[in-house]
């Protein structure tokens, strides 16, 4: 394009403004939306443009004594003149699409110049002034523009199109600001939303003879107040639902179903961890589950300060109103049950030490006591001295309304993991279309049936395995008899047990002396029964399949628990069950057609009804490389496969989850790593695996069904990548249901 055809009218004072394609690209920022409301036919400021190429183009021809350019560049300012043909003072202006730190503000009440040499001359003052707003990008593109304008008459006044909290039209007014009383602001509005479609301040002049645009920019406004605004917008016809659905972000959805902190708050973070499930929180700091429980018998907020948090700790984190570490990551037990809770949760504190001998911790040089008050924000991580308001999430139907829209075009289905009744009814609240993960492990973190469970592990021989199998069976029976009611005929995939030792035994000195008392033994033999069953690396040890191959009786009892409660959900008329029964951790075919062989003995002898036994399956899930790798083997002897992407990620990039932060932050700062690998999805190289692995199992068995149930999905990238592999379902925490059902949406629709 012509150097000359770089400096052109935005909205003249007169006339036509005619502007070619490759014009419009260049226009940015308020240049865009000026350019939009001089089109709508609103008063507007008159003002110009000139990109860098075409300044500095007009520099180099007036140290050349030359005047081509310099007599369009006048022929352009001669814009700005209205009908009274005398010259205005002139506004200088900087324009770009996104805030850029240090560019140069407005400099206004310029003097036009006298002379065609004193338009570009960089010693007077429009010149200055436009040489000063390019040399304040830090860019130095070609395309960098600069907007020159009339000074506009009458009193300067912003407002804004959107109200910033409850996303209705405006005028609204800016904090401590008003709006004009003319009744054009209204029409200006409504009109510069529609042009925009995102929340502006507006600024323009006002007169008796009504109100002159100047100029607008995009203004940040709430996660409800954008929901709210786009489905206004759907019902006033400017967007299609398709648009409405487009326009949310799902990673700022998951602010409108948690409390958070109040904008506006001036304190700073006495320290700052890792964000690990959302929303915001205040109360009195407690050490124990016990003082939780006690706090929330008495009708009082608490945070649960720990070390870490492992089963023992659950009845603590389910009465607690959020709960803060020192140790662990997006994945540990404290960020998983947090999730399945919503409850706010800040982990992987490293300045927090916490003795609860003392029933105090340390924050960097700050000793707090049982008792003192905290606030914690679960979305990024910090956490506050005292007590910080916040506020509560306030949600009509519009996001029902935009999730409704979004099932138009979502191909994926969405499940949840859930192990309780609690948890699956909140997902299936938010839409959620079954159950894709339940951990049967998970289903013993109340007091008395981890006792129940810390008997089975730690049983000797076969027969007190037997013997310990008797308790367990009666809560796995009438559990899953519930969920199974709950989930009305939806399906409901069942991992088989899965627990890492080390998480459900006792590892205090307390702890230890209650569990014997508890189970009735010697302390003395229950410690050396632990020293026995003590792993070096129990994530990668006796967990799995592998227990279901050295304990027989295990896998039996968790499948004839799963059959009694199917019966017993059907009973008296209930809906068939859709059940599904996943192998977990394999690495094998043979491991496969050895679980699956007792399991079908059971499944055949059990006589379910025709239709709840047309609708089970076996599958397995896929969080080894090897799987991965081996998947057509796997799959000629499964219905579905589901990737466990966080055991997958661990295992493909050999990082233990809950130690990584210690590192992986250094990794990023240092660009070593662009994203945490647990947060979203690795996908060159974790991302392969899954592709090869269901190219390779849909080869082998076309009617393999692909599922996806770890952390990754509920990750809005994560999600658009598992679209891309056709992916049956993903199953994420009940609170990430909306945003995977968004995100899909989507994912689908681009």
């Amino acid at each position: 394009m012509s150097l000359a055809l770089e400096m052109f009218a935005v909205a003249p004072s007169g006339g036509n403004a005619n502007l070619s394609e490759a014009q419009r690209h260049l226009l940015a920022g308020k240049a865009r939306w000026i350019r939009a409301a001089w089109e709508e036919g609103l008063p507007t400021i008159p003002t110009i443009l000139v990109t860098r190429a075409a300044w500095d183009a007009l520099q180099s021809e007036r140290r050349q004594s030359a005047s081509r350019l310099r007599a369009h560049w006048v022929a352009t300012l001669f814009r700005l003149v209205g009908r009274d043909s005398r010259p205005p003072p002139l506004v200088v202006r900087t324009a770009s699409d996104r805030t850029v730190s240090g560019l140069a503000s407005a400099r206004a009440g310029l003097p036009a110049p006298a002379t065609e040499a004193e338009a570009v001359d960089p010693a007077r003052p429009l010149g200055r002034a436009i040489a000063d707003a390019f040399k304040s990008y830090a860019s130095g593109n070609a395309d960098d523009i600069v907007l020159v304008q009339a000074v506009a008459q009458g009193e300067i006044i912003q407002f804004l199109s959107r109200d910033p909290q409850s996303g209705s039209i405006g005028p609204a007014p800016l904090p401590g600001g008003a709006v004009p009383l003319s009744p054009e602001a209204a029409e200006l509005s409504e009109a510069i939303d529609r042009l925009a479609a995102r929340h502006m301040s507006i600024t323009v002049a006002a007169e008796k003879g009504g109100l002159t645009f100047i100029g607008a920019r995009p203004w940040q406004a709430t996660a409800a107040a954008e929901l709210e605004a786009a489905t206004d917008r759907v019902e006033r016809g400017v967007w299609s639902e398709e648009q409405a659905v487009a326009s949310i972000d799902p990673d700022r959805m998951v602010a409108l179903l948690h409390p958070s902190l109040r904008p506006g708050h001036a304190q700073e973070p006495i320290a700052v961890g890792l964000g690990v499930s959302p929303g915001a929180a205040s109360g009195y700091i407690v050490f124990t589950a016990e003082d939780a429980a006690r706090y929330k018998a008495r009708g009082r907020h608490c945070i649960l300060v720990v070390n870490e948090t492992g089963p023992a700790d659950i009845d603590g984190m389910k009465a607690a109103t959020g709960i803060l570490t020192a140790r662990g990551g997006m994945t540990s037990h404290a960020g998983v049950i947090a999730r399945i809770t919503g409850k706010p949760c800040v982990a992987g504190v490293r300045t927090l030490s916490v003795d609860p001998a003392d029933q105090s911790c340390r924050i960097g040089d700050l000793v707090l006591h049982a008792g003192d008050r905290i606030s914690i924000d679960g979305s990024d991580g910090s956490v506050y001295a005292g007590v910080l308001p916040l506020s509560r999430p306030k949600i009509g139907g519009a996001l029902g309304e935009l999730l409704g829209w979004s099932n138009a075009s979502r191909r994926i289905e969405v499940r949840t993991n859930a192990e309780t009744i609690e948890a699956a009814t909140t997902a299936l609240s938010f839409g959620a279309e079954g159950i894709g993960l339940a951990r049967s492990e998970h289903m013993f973190f109340a007091r008395e049936r981890l006792a129940a469970l810390r008997r089975l592990i730690l049983s000797a021989d076969e027969a007190d395995r037997k013997a310990a199998l008797h308790g367990l069976v009666d809560y796995q029976t009438a559990d899953y008899a519930a969920i199974f009611k709950t989930m009305a005929g939806r399906p409901v995939c069942v991992r088989l047990f899965d627990p890492p030792l080390h998480e459900f035994l006792p590892r205090t000195d307390e702890d230890i002396e209650e569990t014997a008392r508890s189970l009735g033994l010697e302390l003395r033999a229950l410690r050396l029964r632990l020293e026995r069953i003590s792993e070096i690396n129990p994530m990668l040890g006796h967990r799995g399949v592998r227990l279901a191959v050295t304990y027989p009786e295990i896998l039996e009892m968790q499948v004839q628990s799963l059959l009694s409660g199917a019966r017993a959900a059907m009973a008296d008329g209930g809906e068939p069950v859709a059940l599904e029964i996943m192998v977990p951790f394999v690495s094998t075919a043979h491991e496969v057609t050895w679980v699956r062989q007792r399991v079908m003995e059971l499944v055949d002898a059990a006589a379910l009804p025709r239709a709840s036994r047309e609708r089970f399956a076996f599958g397995t899930m896929i969080e080894l490389p090897r799987a991965a790798l081996r998947a057509a083997d796997i799959a000629r002897h499964v219905d579905f496969f589901s990737f466990g992407t966080n055991d997958l990620t661990q295992t493909t990039y050999g990082i233990s989850r809950d130690d990584a932060p210690a590192f992986l932050a250094a990794y990023q700062r240092k660009g070593l790593y662009e994203i945490d690998p647990f947060v979203s999805l690795d996908q060159k190289g974790v991302g392969e695996l899954i592709a090869t692995a269901i190219e390779r199992g849909r080869a082998a068995n076309p009617a393999l069904k692909i599922g996806i149930c770890g952390e990754h999905a509920g990750d809005p990238a994560s999600l658009e990548f598992f679209a891309r592999l056709n992916v049956d379902y993903v199953s994420c925490s009940p609170y990430r249901v909306p945003v995977a059902r968004l995100a899909l949406a989507q994912a689908a629709g681009g």
